[in-house]
């Protein structure tokens, strides 16, 4: 088989793992999105043949552009480019997560970061996010007008989201699936109040709650996502949903190379007709 890597850094220690595995047998090709014209290139029919599936470890404007032409060629992307643009537009989330029926935080779509001033109706403490979700982008909590004031210096412009404030532990329960496989994880949320977030601490299944290995499944059948991560907090015993991402590092998780490189000849056997 052919797997092809849409990402300019195939030393990814997941990507890393998944190729050593498959090595022996079969051929990994990386496809850096950020070198030369490569949509020029992989989106013609001259290119040559397709690989048998591509695996889209990147969310850049021109690594999506690459994953659509090689789909309009015919191609197995994972997860797809559509699957992967939607999870970095958050209103777009968070709005197919409401009709689905998932515990996703409630979210307020601004403009601007400048029009919150303006809002009454959304009380402190507030989390705001960038709408559009990259490399660092806006994430913060806004408990007075003071922290607002300090945020529209850099980010008054940027198109956010605003969510209400959530009271918990002050940990993330970070679910990573691949294909049928979950795995999980502790970190401090990003909005804590202590500075930095620490190590990513491992966490058995069997120690979370109730229903959440099976409710970080359904956001894969929701969000037509193959390989991802879903952040969960813990609001009062229930579980409530704070992101969603398409195709994460999973580092550091036991098992987590050898579930792609099984979902990667599944999907490649599947598009063979296998």
């Amino acid at each position: 088989m052919r797997i092809g890597l849409i990402t300019p850094r195939p030393d990814h220690p997941l990507l890393a793992g998944m190729t050593a595995l498959l090595a022996s047998h079969h051929r990994v090709e990386p496809v850096d999105p950020t070198a030369g014209d490569q949509l020029f290139s992989y989106g013609r029919e001259s290119a040559g043949p397709l690989a048998d599936v591509y695996l889209l470890k990147a969310r850049t404007p021109q690594a999506l552009a690459l994953a659509r032409s090689l789909e309009e060629r015919g191609a197995t992307v994972v997860n797809s480019a559509a699957a992967t643009e939607l999870c970095q537009d958050r209103t777009a989330m968070a709005a197919l997560a409401h009709e689905a029926g998932l515990p996703f935080a409630k979210t307020t779509t601004l403009a601007t970061l400048r029009q919150l001033a303006t809002r009454a109706d959304l009380t402190h403490p507030l989390v705001v996010k960038s709408r559009h979700s990259r490399r660092n982008d806006l994430v913060a909590r806004v408990d007075t007008g003071a922290q607002l004031s300090t945020l529209r210096a850099t980010w008054e412009e940027e198109p956010v989201v605003v969510q209400p404030f959530t009271e918990n532990s002050g940990w993330d329960r970070k679910l990573w699936v691949i294909a049928d496989r979950v795995f999980a994880a502790l970190r401090r949320s990003e909005l804590a109040d202590d500075d930095g977030r620490g190590p990513t601490l491992p966490l058995a299944l069997g120690d979370l709650p109730g229903g959440w290995v099976g409710l970080a499944r359904a956001v894969g059948s929701v969000f037509a996502l193959d390989v991802y991560g879903v952040d969960i907090i813990d609001a009062g015993g229930a579980p409530l949903i704070v992101d969603i991402n398409a195709f994460p590092g999973i580092r550091g998780q036991l098992g987590a190379p050898s579930a792609l490189a099984a979902l990667a000849l599944r999907k490649a056997g599947a598009a063979n007709g296998g």
